[in-house]
């Protein structure tokens, strides 16, 4: 965090925002009526469920979900494999213990048949335990809009650490949010509520707690902004007057209208998914839309070695 903070643009790590009351706030997001994202991406496991999980039929499957949440969507897909395969694993990841339990409680009280193997770690250690992990047939899912959470390169970099860590045959589904009006795009990042506020402040207020930073939330404001050329929707914290701020023993000095970059959330057009697709070396198996084609699941296969 310090290392960020030095930086120009000063940064914070976006991971950070998932401690117990972030986890809450994001599941408070993601029900906003500005917040299209996740009623999207619902619709389209509602719809396609049966054609994702149709690859894993009649096989032992192990169902790997990479900043889980609380896995309300990743059920719909287990429902569909529970009834076509003989055995289901679901592997949760994420580095919030509280999502991991919220996680695995749901699916424990919904699906019963379903074994759970929780995993807290960042989608590095992640591929790290993937790369010799799990029975049978393997589904990824990296769903939400969290590739879009990386840079351009990063995206690139980490679906291609991702299909190096993956076994012939598996598959990966991942969640693109779509270029869309512009309006709509700005009112999921800064809602009239505040609560996405309250998110993006969550990670100072987190600092304070664990790293005993004396963050002074009420000098500091949200700003969402939007980059055309990525393009993404940016999320910052604006310092509202000239401040010295101490983390883990450092002083940082802010300057009054100095911006800290705190989450990117690039969007994506079709050919680009695509395009990303075949850079890190999976085949396609499948591309599903919400009705209003504002969200994409994109179902990609590590095909045989050639």
């Amino acid at each position: 965090m310090v290392a960020g903070l030095r930086r120009r643009p000063r940064s914070l790590p976006s991971r950070w925002f998932y401690d117990a009351r972030g986890s809450r706030l994001f599941q408070w997001i993601t029900k906003l009526p500005e917040y299209t994202l996740t009623r999207a991406e619902t619709e389209i496991l509602e719809r396609h469920g049966a054609a994702i999980a149709r690859p894993l039929a009649g096989r032992p499957c192990t169902v790997l979900d990479l900043g889980a949440g609380d896995g309300h969507k990743t059920r719909l897909l287990l429902a569909q494999l529970a009834g076509r395969s003989p055995e289901v694993t679901y592997a949760p990841v994420d580095v919030s213990p509280a999502a991991l339990d919220e996680a695995v409680r749901r699916v424990r009280a919904a699906l019963p048949g379903v074994r759970t193997a929780p995993v807290r770690a960042t989608w590095t250690e992640a591929l790290r335990r993937l790369a010799s992990g799990g029975r049978g047939a393997r589904l990824v899912l990296f769903l939400g809009s969290s590739i879009g959470n990386l840079e351009p390169a990063e995206a690139r970099a980490f679906l291609r650490a991702l299909r190096a860590a993956l076994r012939p045959g598996d598959h990966l589904l991942v969640g693109f949010d779509l270029l869309k009006p512009l309006p709509a795009i700005r009112q999921a990042y800064d809602d009239p509520q505040g609560i996405t506020r309250a998110f993006n402040l969550n990670l100072l207020a987190r600092a304070n707690r664990e790293l005993g930073a004396d963050f002074d939330l009420s000098s500091f404001r949200h700003s969402a902004t939007w980059d055309p050329v990525r393009p993404a929707m940016e999320s910052w914290l604006v310092s509202l007057r000239s401040q010295v701020v101490h983390v883990g023993g450092h002083a940082v000095r802010l300057e009054a209208g100095e911006k800290i970059h705190t989450e990117i959330s690039c969007k994506f057009t079709v050919s680009q998914i695509a395009g990303l697709a075949r850079d890190a070396g999976f085949a396609e198996a499948g591309l599903f839309l919400d009705a209003r084609r504002w969200f994409a699941d994109a179902l990609w296969r590590a095909p045989e070695a050639a």
